[in-house]
């Protein structure tokens, strides 16, 4: 069989998005009938982002709803917690405002920083999903999933209403390091889905801003900027 754009959608529905599952089925060649889905991106085709290949697992098919022409508008991750400080969402409020005049603003749907992000930037975000595209993950954002799919892009690995499972995440995360050249920690605990994000991202050589936090908190902001990221300046909010 010549795999083709329509075998990858139909192994990726087939397996539900399982990466490992559909790159055994590649690798042994199983037979399949085409499957054709108009909202769609394959690892084949030409409107794939770019930067997805310099990952070790690229996503086979990327399930999407909205303008796809954002993965490719100079996107900028902003993350952090799913419950954030009032000091950290008012400057992500800010800093997404400034950003979004150059850049896209990618994040995870989650609530917290992520749905400030995306809030902040509604005409021009992309939301990675680590459920299926059309499954509405968390609940409460049930509104906000509404506007960006009509207003800006939701990406997903996973087809349908796949449900979200704890391990989706981290996987998912790799795509939102990958998707950018600037990643924007706003509030980061030491083990937490931020900091998967950020080490995703340090091995793919990406730049790493982090909102400095006061001398006392439990965060792992200020050991990263110890470590070598660039502390946010609001200063510089309109030129990064």
């Amino acid at each position: 069989m010549q795999l083709n754009r329509y075998h990858l959608i139909a192994l990726a529905i087939k397996y539900q998005g399982e990466y490992g599952r559909i790159a055994k089925a590649i690798k042994t060649r199983e037979v399949i009938e085409e499957y054709v889905c108009s909202n769609a991106i394959t690892i084949l085709d030409p409107d794939y982002p770019l930067k997805f290949h310099q990952l070790e697992e690229p996503p086979f098919v990327l399930f999407y709803h909205g303008r796809k022409e954002l993965l490719n508008d100079d996107p900028a991750a902003v993350i952090g917690s799913r419950n954030p400080c009032f000091y950290a969402v008012k400057a992500t409020e800010e800093l997404c405002q400034a950003l979004k005049k150059r850049h896209t603003i990618v994040s995870g749907m989650a609530k917290g920083i992520d749905a400030t992000a995306h809030k902040a930037a509604l005409d021009r975000t992309v939301g990675v999903l680590g459920c299926g595209i059309d499954y509405i993950y968390p609940a409460i954002n049930q509104k906000l999933f509404t506007e960006v799919k009509k207003n800006g892009l939701l990406i997903s690995e996973y087809p349908g209403f796949i449900k979200p499972y704890a391990y989706h995440f981290p996987f998912r995360n790799r795509l939102i390091a990958a998707l950018c050249d600037k990643l924007f920690v706003m509030e980061g605990k030491f083990k937490s889905g931020t900091m998967t994000t950020v080490e995703a991202g340090l091995q793919l050589g990406k730049e790493i801003y982090v909102l400095p936090f006061d001398l006392y908190a439990d965060l792992a902001n200020n050991t990263l900027i110890a470590e070598g990221a660039v502390p946010i300046d609001r200063s510089s909010f309109f030129e990064y």
